[in-house]
């Protein structure tokens, strides 16, 4: 499985953060070899076409970090299965292999696929088809039946009325309304008796086929629950130290309490644990994405990307506990990560954020502008923050100082009356722009997001879940197979105008810089050095002169 790399490229000092990382010259190499071995493969073209993610990670045998070893070169890897199978050569094999047929997980999923089998031959059997449709007929035809009955009932009581009130009745005449109004009761009587004595005579012959469907239906969750653990327990994921534990304790302290589906299947985990195994240390690792973008995600061909955090990171963690910088976070010491107070009264605060600031503390990562001003302004009041900007977004922001000002703030973006604009330039050109001429194109994108909880805090397209997300835009200017373009966001979704400038069906053009939904840059381009998006414009009502404000910064790009 450790495939040479002829190069005479200096081993990096240090393993590369794989949430967080730029590919080295060794990782392009072998994402390379990787490439074109996939070229030859052409039987899997039309399934890799669908999309499916590899990863690469280069390792040597014994000296320290940063020393070249004469056993040096690479392991490649696939996330999931390619054609059933996740042992072909060429690529590390799973970390179990769950799909032997003569294995225990096969044979206990025939079992459930025969409980399933079961199920749906007593659901569709054509006796208890003929049965639920015979119930369904009499209890239709028993409420009209009773509901006759009450009516003509009900008639009858009336006229009765309505003839006492006309002529003097005689005693026997009385009696005679009496019985007749006794009589209809009990034919309403007996007609809802013998209509729910054939309900449930009918649900009765139903019962025991429904008690049959529900024990099915029992074994098979609790089979399914048992074989779920079961599977998770045989993913023992090593560690640097060559300790082990496997995936049901690793996620037992996270806030998702137990693994995802497919968790220990991504490439990360498949080749630090073949690493680990076969005594190779790890010197980087990079994950490249190959065929379609998926319906709901954004990915794009040949671009690299992060581990996961939803099924990774806690496996990572683990894994790569001799780097336990990867998971921390370190108190920023650049002086420009300051915001800059642009308008300020004793209600409001509007400043300008800086690009590598986090609007909120994050876990592990307490500076942000939320801390920043509640260390600046102990005076203020709970709470202050009205909206956010991503970390690696600069530009306008407004705060409140008091709550009945955050009150009135977050109503108007509620109800929509703020008005944003931000500045982008996006790594390409649209494909609206591709067949147009000239700029200043101008259009509306319609996609609705939700957040992908297995791979926080990326944003997904989801035409059935997702919250409505509309966002105009205006094209500028193209230069050098850039795009400078204006955002007009309607909506204020989580990653909205990176997530509509990099999906398939928005512009398919992410944003210059944007590593969660872009692309990473190899160590031979000029790399951005921040995620060229810009709020330059933000407009409010003051929430207590009523006063309209403007305020505009341009971007700094």
């Amino acid at each position: 499985m450790l495939h040479p790399l002829h190069t005479n490229l200096p081993l990096p000092k240090e393993l590369n953060n794989p949430f967080s990382y730029i590919p080295d010259a060794l990782c392009l190499e072998a994402a390379r070899q990787v490439q074109e071995y996939l070229q030859t493969k052409t039987e899997w073209h039309e399934e890799l076409q669908q999309g499916k993610m590899f990863g690469v990670l280069v390792v040597a045998r014994g000296k320290e970090q940063g020393e070249r070893s004469e056993d040096f070169g690479f392991l490649a890897a696939y996330s999931g299965q390619i054609g059933g199978q996740s042992n072909w050569d060429f690529f590390v094999p799973a970390v179990f292999d769950y799909l032997q047929p003569d294995g225990h997980f096969k044979q206990e999923e025939a079992r459930i696929d025969a409980i399933n089998a079961e199920v749906k031959r007593l659901v569709e059997s054509p006796e208890r088809q003929q049965l639920l449709h015979q119930l369904h007929q009499t209890q239709e035809e028993g409420a009209k039946a009773v509901e006759l009955k009450r009516n003509v009932m009900m008639a009858a009581k009336l006229l009765r009325h309505q003839r006492r009130k006309e002529v003097h009745l005689s005693h026997a005449e009385q009696e005679e309304m009496t019985r007749e109004s006794q009589f209809l009761k009990a034919e309403l009587h007996r007609t809802k008796v013998h209509y729910a004595e054939e309900t449930t005579r009918l649900q009765n012959l139903l019962h025991e086929s429904n008690l049959r469907i529900h024990e099915l239906k029992t074994e098979r969750r609790q089979r399914s629950d048992a074989l779920q653990e079961w599977l998770f327990r045989q993913f023992r994921m090593l560690n640097s130290r060559g300790e082990c534990r496997d995936l049901v304790d690793i996620f037992a302290q996270t806030a998702l309490k137990r693994p995802p589906a497919g968790a220990g299947e991504c490439c990360e985990p498949k080749l630090l644990q073949y690493a680990y195994a076969h005594n190779l240390r790890p010197v980087s690792m990079a994950m490249f994405w190959w065929g379609c973008s998926p319906k709901n995600e954004v990915r794009h061909n040949l671009c690299f990307y992060p581990a996961c955090r939803g099924k990774c990171k806690p496996i990572l963690q683990w894994m790569l506990d001799d780097h336990p910088d990867f998971f921390t976070y370190h108190e920023p010491t650049d002086p420009n990560l300051i915001p800059e107070v642009i308008y300020e009264d004793d209600d409001i605060i509007v400043i300008n954020k800086p690009a590598g600031m986090l609007s909120v503390p994050g876990i592990g990562a307490p500076y942000s502008v939320y801390s920043y001003f509640h260390h600046h302004r102990p005076e203020a009041e709970q709470p202050i923050m009205v909206h956010r900007l991503d970390m690696a977004t600069s530009g306008i922001m407004v705060l409140a100082k008091k709550k009945a000002a955050h009150y009135v703030l977050q109503q108007q973006f509620t109800e929509h009356t703020i008005v944003k604009r931000y500045i982008a330039i996006l790594d390409g050109i649209p494909k609206s722009q591709q067949t147009t001429n000239g700029c200043c194109n101008q259009a509306t994108i319609s996609l609705p997001l939700m957040p992908d909880i297995y791979d926080r805090p990326r944003q997904k397209v989801d035409y059935e879940n997702g919250k409505e997300a509309i966002t105009e835009y205006e094209i500028l200017s193209v230069e050098n197979g850039k795009t400078r373009i204006r955002l007009y966001p309607k909506t204020g979704r989580t990653h909205q105008l990176r997530v509509h400038c990099a999906h398939h069906d928005g512009l398919n053009c992410p944003i210059l810089g944007d590593t969660l939904y872009g692309r990473h840059f190899s160590n031979d381009e000029e790399r951005p050095s921040r995620m060229y998006l810009h709020a330059e414009y933000l407009e409010i009502t003051h929430p207590t002169t009523g006063e309209r404000l403007h305020f505009e910064i341009p971007a700094p790009f």
